[in-house]
């Protein structure tokens, strides 16, 4: 039950698709929301800086606690998501660079045993961390498409 390929993958370069998403965009149109009380591109961003720290946090609890419970995530409710709202997406990009070195050195570095440790997700119930880092790659896909969206639209 290793990390396979196509998630090994994933995690070491998927994030860098941001970069490309936001190239030669103007500030204006990375800044602003669709529509009143929605994210932006860079708001998107922020949070995808923010839930890799949220994630490395939800593998080291599965891996020192027995089967721990989390919460369903919502950056609107996080009162640390606010810092990372404010940051540029020159600091953005830097913090996520930097966490995801760790997320893929920790995650490689884990045995089958490790990989098999369960943390319960409140709507997807016991997931290992191997399905938590599935589920970690799949949401940040979630906010890339949400991103090129954003930054692409004529409306």
């Amino acid at each position: 039950m290793s990390l396979y390929i196509s998630l090994s993958e994933r995690l070491k370069t998927q994030h860098l698709t941001i970069e490309q998403l936001v190239a030669n965009i103007s500030n204006d149109k990375i800044t602003t929301p669709s529509a009143p009380g929605k994210w932006s591109a860079l708001d998107n961003i922020a949070h995808l800086a923010r839930y890799q720290k949220i994630f490395i946090a939800r593998i080291h609890r599965i891996l020192n606690e027995d089967t721990p419970v989390f919460d369903r995530y919502n950056g609107d409710l996080d009162p640390e998501f606010t810092p990372f709202r404010l940051m540029t997406l020159a600091e953005l990009l830097d913090i996520i660079n930097a966490d995801r070195t760790i997320i893929v050195n920790q995650l490689s570095a884990l045995d089958d045993i490790e990989l098999s440790c369960i943390g319960i997700h409140p709507k997807y119930g016991r997931l290992t961390i191997l399905k938590w880092a599935e589920f970690f790659v799949l949401h940040e896909a979630h906010h890339l498409l949400t991103i090129f969206q954003l930054v692409n639209s004529t409306e």
